[in-house]
């Protein structure tokens, strides 16, 4: 009976998703401690900043066991309250941030308790996944059949449950956290079923938006007018360094062009492990990939973007194979917000995007980054370990 009820156990539990998260959280690992070996400006005592990461690991997988345990009716259940803290700390954050890393980045988004910090943007994306999830299956629910009325309807609910994190992080002028909500709203926006007749217009007008601010950041009256509202001298750096990563080095472009020079030095196989010949400024955090290509080339960036691709593929499967209406929105959410997360930071670190502060999942430093990625994934693992419990109980009461 105990063997019974272990194999029962196991096959409820996705391995194709845990091998790939634990496989990039030991790459981090080694990552970061090359990072931090090489570079003593930051915080001098290494082993310190490798027990905390790895003690945030710790702190993500008990997470991830215990929402395992969470039913889809517990989330509902718990979903407007989360959304409704997550707002709460956000507007708290308005007032005890950092002032230091205001200082330095413009950014209102890190809280800081003695030396501890924590951004609670990272959190907050889960709460807003929930709640999005939620509207659209209410809605969904109580409208089977779709018109433009009820798509219109529709919109105008995701739309209420949005506008107030998007308040909330402008007013922190934090781009990159913005960049990522919006990709989230994006993904949730295409499956919740809404008319192509609404959606079509939508991406077009989206594109022309997209257009027209690519052409304000790149001429002078363009740029005149995104000061007037709001651009400060920083975000224009990080799109002139996109556009030309060379055209000042030593300068507003240093950062990226260093990231250039350090993956280009990696080659096909990497100059080997603890290997560092190109300084790199945060590689810790936003700037990790470097390390990875530095060190191991382009077999081992091609290696870590493989995991990711596993880890997205199992979590999109995850998605389509539901038949809970609302695990399968939750699960939209998670893959959107994973997936804009690394197209994002390898993007900027290889120079296809320009840099916008992103980490990238379970590699970079940060307890809060890992704890918010764990969660999405302890939701994941839930949602087929909830399914997979029920089934016995259906052919119990059918027999």
């Amino acid at each position: 009976m105990d063997r019974l009820k272990k194999n029962n156990d196991d096959s409820r539990i996705d391995y194709g998703v845990i091998l790939p998260v634990f496989i990039l959280c030991l790459i981090g690992m080694l990552s970061l401690y090359v990072a931090l070996t090489h570079d003593t400006i930051r915080d001098p005592n290494v082993f310190r900043a490798l027990a905390m990461q790895a003690i945030w690991y710790v702190v993500g997988a008990l997470a991830v066991v215990v929402i395992i345990h969470f039913d889809a009716k517990l989330l509902w259940r718990l979903t407007p309250f989360l959304y409704v803290i997550g707002l709460a700390v956000m507007l708290a954050l308005l007032k005890y941030y950092d002032p230091t890393l205001e200082a330095s980045t413009g950014s209102k988004n890190w809280f800081k308790i003695s030396t501890f910090t924590f951004q609670p943007s990272e959190l907050m994306k889960i709460a807003y996944i929930l709640m999005m999830a939620m509207i659209i299956t209410k809605h969904n629910v109580a409208n089977k059949i779709h018109t433009l009325k009820t798509d219109a309807i529709l919109i105008i609910k995701m739309l209420l449950v949005t506008l107030p994190v998007f308040g909330l992080i402008l007013a922190q002028k934090d781009f990159g956290t913005m960049l990522v909500f919006l990709a989230i709203f994006s993904g949730m926006f295409l499956m919740s079923g809404i008319s192509w007749l609404i959606l079509v217009p939508a991406i077009a007008l989206a594109v022309i938006i997209g257009g027209t601010m690519i052409f304000l950041v790149t001429t002078d009256s363009g740029r005149e007018l995104l000061t007037h509202i709001g651009f400060k001298n920083y975000q224009f750096a990080r799109i002139d360094s996109w556009l030309d990563p060379f055209h000042d080095p030593q300068g507003k472009s240093y950062q990226l062009a260093r990231s250039l020079m350090a993956i280009g030095s990696g080659g096909m196989l990497g100059t080997g492990y603890n290997v560092s010949n190109v300084y790199v400024p945060v590689r810790e955090s936003d700037m990790i990939f470097t390390v990875i290509g530095e060190n191991f080339g382009f077999v081992g960036g091609a290696f870590v973007i493989l995991l990711y691709f596993i880890l997205i593929y199992r979590m999109i499967r995850l998605c389509f194979d539901m038949n809970n209406e609302f695990y399968a929105y939750i699960a939209s959410g998670i893959v959107m917000m994973m997936l804009f997360h690394v197209f994002e930071n390898i993007g900027a670190n290889i120079g296809l995007l320009p840099l916008t502060g992103i980490p990238l999942p379970f590699i970079s430093q940060g307890g809060s980054s890992i704890l918010g990625n764990m969660i999405g994934i302890g939701l994941i693992l839930s949602m087929r370990y909830q399914s997979a419990n029920k089934k016995p109980i259906r052919r119990t009461r059918s027999a």
